[in-house]
């Protein structure tokens, strides 16, 4: 069975796509601190930490006003366990500013039924096929010799088995990621936070039975992507010759930025052997997210 490899944003939007997300329609203002606190985390620490996280007095004032009103009314507010990625700090920068790039691997690679389509500048849409659809947008970036920041906006809705009625609602999700230098290859650790706001009727569900799932799913979709991303980097380093061949699949993506990707992903670590094939690459890729039958069919006779 495929499994959900998906986020809003690759990395980034980590509240589950299997979770009912995003996109507000109105209702009561809500404190930050009392959802926070609702979490078991001391309410004004919770607050502070949560608040901090959001480089408001850094963005340009109408995305600062974007964020604030989502922040302020939000439902659910979370820091994810950091993962580590271990790849060259330009790879984690290229998917951070063209997700699409990496959601078209897992299609080719069958392992999501995620679609994020670019609709212009810093802005995709996107649909899971699990009733999750919507859209997002890069409202700040920063970068810096160790790293960087990302701040993204999602608004959408989810319409599936896991809750009674529509949801809709809006979100935003705060990355960073900075670089260790020690070692072969440079590692990357990723940390995220998330301000989920979902409207009416949609708080009750959220907060009384579905939170314990978003936050899970969150959690286990950020370590995924973070492993599958290490693994594509390895392979990437070790034959990019078979992974370019792999890459030539990715209709959805430009030929510039097929190119990009696998460059970025070999990074200064890469071997240049060439004793695997672009159909051994595809399978050591899906192995983790796909059935020994989904894996037959790839694999070389």
């Amino acid at each position: 069975m495929m499994t959900r490899l998906s986020a809003l944003v690759v990395l980034g939007l980590a509240i589950g796509a299997a979770t009912p997300r995003i996109g507000h329609a109105g209702g009561d203002a809500r404190s930050t601190g009392s959802l926070v606190g609702a979490l078991g985390q001391p309410t004004r620490d919770a607050e502070r930490r949560a608040l901090e996280a959001v480089p408001l007095d850094r963005m340009a004032a109408a995305e600062r006003a974007i964020a604030e009103r989502t922040i302020r009314r939000c439902t659910l507010a979370r820091r994810l366990p950091e993962a580590s990625i271990s790849c060259d700090p330009a790879l984690v920068e290229f998917v951070l500013s063209k997700p699409e790039t990496l959601v078209d691997v897992w299609r080719v690679l069958g392992i999501s039924r995620l679609a994020l389509d670019p609709t212009g500048p810093g802005a995709w849409r996107f649909s899971d096929g699990y009733g999750t659809t919507g859209s997002v947008r890069l409202l700040h970036r920063e970068r810096g010799d160790h790293g960087g920041l990302y701040v993204f906006h999602g608004t959408g809705g989810y319409d599936g088995p896991l809750a009674p009625k529509p949801l809709t609602g809006s979100c935003v999700v705060v990355v960073r990621h900075s670089t260790d230098a020690a070692g072969v290859r440079p590692r990357q650790t990723v940390r995220i936070d998330a301000f989920l706001d979902v409207d009416g009727m949609g708080l009750e569900i959220v907060t009384r039975t579905l939170q314990p799932l978003i936050i899970r799913s969150a959690a286990t979709n950020v370590h995924e992507i973070s492993l599958f991303i290490s693994q594509f980097a390895a392979a990437a380093a070790r034959n990019p010759a078979a992974v370019s061949r792999m890459a030539e699949r990715m209709t959805r993506t430009t030929p510039e930025d097929r190119r990009r990707l696998v460059a970025l992903a070999a990074g200064t670590a890469a071997t240049r052997t060439t004793s695997s094939t672009a159909a051994d690459v595809h399978a050591e890729l899906a192995a983790r997210w796909m059935t020994a039958e989904q894996l037959d069919a790839v694999r070389p006779r």
